[in-house]
């Protein structure tokens, strides 16, 4: 069955959050001001890459209304951040290897001044080789952007005789992809409010994916204990992973610190273009072979992944995509080899799908070419290949075993969409004029959740009772859009059966909530599902016990309601959540704390749970503009029970608009180490125009009766199938195959032909 308002019933419900996005009262923290503060404005530098002779600061220091201005002298404890590897210069010392990266930083009283005051700081630079050419890179002459040289990061992986497969196969598809360097662009761009208390302390009002590992860093940085940084990190105007990492929070802090005033930055769009963190670009060289019947014998994969000047999470996406690239298939032999490496080029860091988005492109993409060689259906040739529930996972590890596979398989062969295709003819894919073509295609994927074996995924929450009578969930969560606040009150109405009027949710609050983990790699709903499987039985039993108590009846007659506590037998109200908070006695509280399911293998980074996604698309392709348009979409997603049924739409609709800019039109070009783009006058986002196609979406929420993982996250898998189902449809449709994006126009446009008729002089 579809999911949709209709199909939802009384489960389809408004976002808590909602009323006020839509009305434009919700404050967001780069909204946040104080009536003293400050503004703060980062100098980046002007060369991609350059040694940095000298820095001079008097000038700027003397102007009227500013406040400080700070270089890589004032930074108190470590000058670098970065999550796995912090190998990023807060301020640069004595080179400068993007064209982002931050020199000085000022605060003054207003815009104005931080703008003046930035352009009286004097750098002298010494300008050096760019490397701007991810190959350029892994040449040993190449000029070597770290100590330990330009290679980030190696992942392999191989089993079995891959040359021996390709011997015994009958079929070889040799393909190149390349994918593109996408932007977040989120609405809200990066920044902060960043206020030093009296006592010492520094408040951070400012977006983030993981304010606990914010305060880590910062605390770092700044050389004083963590418990002396508060990190407010919610709500925020989106994020998709390009909020993970630090980004404007070095320098609102040392400002605040320095100034002993609150200091605001936000980050103008241009700021953000050059600055922050973009999707990897990758290139992807495969070969894959076949016996005559099409199983597969033997897959070889090379990767060359652009990390950018910096590490962040470069090493992890490509551990990634190395396991990605293998996929749900089984193989006899494979051999993965995939390299990152440095470049002068933009930062390049975790975005949603985290890798999976290119590697799934790159082996669609094969698996399409392969059908097409044998003369086989796409959708047949993958089903001949596919693991089965009793496998184990890409790199042989042990996973959570479900049926996800096979199921969502099922769902896209027996849907309308597909069914289509099966029945079209060749006249069929020309819609009216004869330069409009129309194609059908489809992809799968199993994508991993959780951050992998070998990192530490830390979950886990907290309920109590408070003294108003609010039953007060905590979590370590954030909310960037992704409607984590609506999942969880949905949660707690549906398993523990109050109101939500009962239900106070605090999130993204260093001070108060526990260390829930990151909100990223579709973790954040299944976590916050099992913490309250965990604590349901045991704070119900607090709240029984001490209602069972002040109303002289035995627990085992009381239940939890709407708006307090009931008598199993006539349902009849005993005491309220707020007569009961009065209550004297302990604290009612319940808090747990657990670890992400892993995997037993050794292999760092490979997953144990997955949730499958498979996707079928319609296009039109216009041959005279090479334009495509997307006219339909189904995704079947087997991700276990649907906890908020407008969220799993919402999470899948957005996914797959994201997807239409990777396949389409987003490309934040690059020259020479520095940026094309600029704004997003020349970056061509999907509008909900470009969304004008029925986007369908099938949940299949079984899982075996013996799964003890709940739900599976789904905030990826939305964004990850779609390009190379649009590319499979392009194929049926004009019959070009892609192997680049975003599609060039140009590559799928055709003569006019019809406009070789003849015109009559008198016509004209």
């Amino acid at each position: 069955m579809l999911l949709n308002r209709g199909s939802s019933g009384g489960r389809w419900r408004i976002r808590p959050d909602g009323p006020a996005k839509v009305t434009g009262s919700l404050i967001y923290l780069t909204d946040m001001t104080r009536a003293d503060m400050l503004y703060g404005l980062v100098l980046r530098s002007e060369h991609p890459h350059a040694r940095i002779v000298a820095i001079r600061t008097d000038t700027a220091k003397q102007l009227p209304g500013v406040h400080a201005v700070l270089t890589y002298l004032d930074v108190p404890g470590l000058n670098a951040f970065g999550i796995a590897h912090p190998d990023q210069p807060v301020l640069c010392e004595d080179r400068a290897r993007y064209v982002g990266d931050a020199l000085a930083t000022v605060a003054a009283d207003t815009l104005s001044i931080a703008e003046q005051a930035i352009k009286l700081i004097e750098v002298e630079y010494e300008v050096l080789p760019v490397i701007d050419d991810p190959e350029q890179a892994t040449d040993d002459e190449a000029v070597q952007l770290h100590s330990n040289g330009n290679i980030l990061h190696r992942s392999d992986f191989t089993r079995g005789d891959v040359e021996a497969g390709f011997k015994n196969s009958t079929h070889i598809i040799e393909e190149t992809y390349y994918t593109p360097r996408q932007m977040h662009t989120y609405m809200e761009t990066e920044g902060g409010l960043f206020v030093p208390g009296e006592d010492g302390r520094l408040v951070v009002y400012s977006p983030t994916q993981h304010g606990f590992m914010d305060r880590l860093q910062l605390s770092r940085i700044l050389a004083m204990p963590q418990s002396d940084i508060r990190i407010v990190s919610s709500p925020i105007g989106g994020s998709f992973g390009g909020k993970d990492e630090l980004n404007v929070q070095p320098y609102g802090a040392l400002l605040a610190l320095k100034t002993g005033k609150p200091v605001k930055i936000h980050n103008s769009r241009w700021e953000s273009v050059r600055a922050g963190i973009k999707r990897h670009p990758m290139k992807i060289m495969m070969k894959t072979g076949t016996d005559a019947a099409g199983k597969l014998l033997a897959h070889q994969v090379s990767i060359l992944s652009d990390t950018g000047p910096y590490s962040t999470l470069g090493a992890e996406v490509l551990n990634f995509t190395s396991e990605h690239v293998i996929g749900p298939y089984r193989y006899e032999n494979i051999d993965v080899k995939g390299v990152a490496v440095f470049t002068n080029n933009g930062m390049s860091g975790e975005f949603r799908g985290f890798g999976g988005n290119q590697a799934i492109f790159a082996l669609e993409g094969q698996m399409d070419r392969l059908a097409e060689r044998l003369g086989m259906n796409p959708w047949e040739f993958r089903r001949l290949n596919m693991r089965q529930m009793e496998d184990t996972g890409p790199f042989d590890q042990q996973i959570a075993m479900t049926e996800g596979a096979e199921q969502v398989w099922n769902a896209v062969a027996t849907s309308p969409l597909w069914l289509e295709r099966e029945e079209m003819q060749e006249k069929d894919l020309v819609r009216g004029e004869p330069w409009i073509k129309t194609g059908i295609g489809a992809a799968i994927t199993m994508h991993g959740a959780g951050l992998g074996v070998g990192i530490p995924d830390p979950a886990g929450g907290r309920l109590l009772l408070a003294a108003d009578g609010k039953i007060e969930a905590l979590f370590g969560y954030e909310e960037f859009g992704q409607g984590l606040i609506a999942t969880l009150e949905q949660m707690l109405i549906e398993q523990f059966e109050i109101a939500a009027e009962d239900i106070r949710i605090i999130i993204g609050d260093t001070d108060v909530v526990p260390d829930s983990g990151s909100t990223t790699a579709s973790r954040a709903t299944a976590m916050m599902w099992k913490s309250l499987q965990r604590m349901k039985a045991p704070f119900t039993l607090l709240l029984l016990d001490r209602a069972s108590a002040r109303v002289g009846q035995p627990v085992e007659q009381l239940r939890l309601s709407e708006g307090g506590i009931r008598k199993k037998a006539d349902d009849e109200l005993l005491i309220t959540y707020k007569e009961l908070a009065g209550v004297e006695g302990p604290a009612i509280r319940c808090e747990t704390s657990f670890s992400f399911p892993a995997s037993t293998t050794d292999r760092v980074g490979a997953h144990f749970i997955y949730t499958y996604s498979a996707v079928a698309v319609k296009v039109e392709v216009n041959t005279l503009t090479g334009r495509v348009k997307v006219l339909k979409q189904f995704h079947a997603v087997s991700a276990g029970p649907v906890m908020n049924p407008q969220g799993f739409v919402g999470q899948v609709e957005g996914g797959s608009s994201m997807a239409l800019g990777f396949a389409l039109t987003e490309d934040a070009m690059m020259e020479k180490g520095c940026y094309l783009t600029r704004n997003l006058d020349t970056y061509l986002v999907p509008t909900i125009a470009d969304q004008r196609g029925v986007v369908e979406v099938q949940p299949i929420e079984e899982l075996p009766a013996a799964d003890q993982y709940g739900p599976r996250g789904i905030g990826e898998v939305g964004s990850v199938t779609v390009a190379p189902a649009i590319a499979a449809a392009i194929r049926h449709a004009a019959g070009k195959w892609v192997n680049k994006l975003p599609v060039d126009p140009g590559y799928l446009q055709e003569a006019p032909f019809f406009l070789s008729r003849t015109v009559n002089v008198n016509e004209r």
